[in-house]
């Protein structure tokens, strides 16, 4: 019987529980993010910290099934920030998050 619930560790997926824990996690910053600016936040870490190539591919391709709102929205709530989005777009430097 096929699993209907794709839950993982009380997040939409285990998707958008992973990149939560590996780029997300103890994020601090005084700016509401969206789930726009969340998406393009993973992009620009995974641009700046990964060779062209197979690899970069399978990473873009993992982020296609992130539910970047939950993510947005649990930054927020992690630094008591309200959930609307920024007006000019997300504030961080991809060099900060180099591994």
């Amino acid at each position: 019987m096929p699993r209907t619930d794709t839950r993982h560790n009380g997040w939409t997926n285990y998707a958008t529980w992973r990149v939560n824990l590996e780029l997300f996690d103890g994020w601090e910053t005084d700016v509401p993010m969206d789930g726009e600016s969340a998406r393009e936040m993973a992009h620009e870490i995974i641009e700046s910290t990964t060779a062209e190539g197979f690899a970069r591919y399978i990473a873009f391709a993992f982020l296609s099934d992130v539910d970047w709102q939950e993510i947005a929205d649990h930054v927020n709530e992690a630094n008591d920030l309200t959930a609307d989005a920024p007006e000019d777009g997300p504030h961080f430097l991809p060099e900060d998050f180099a591994p």
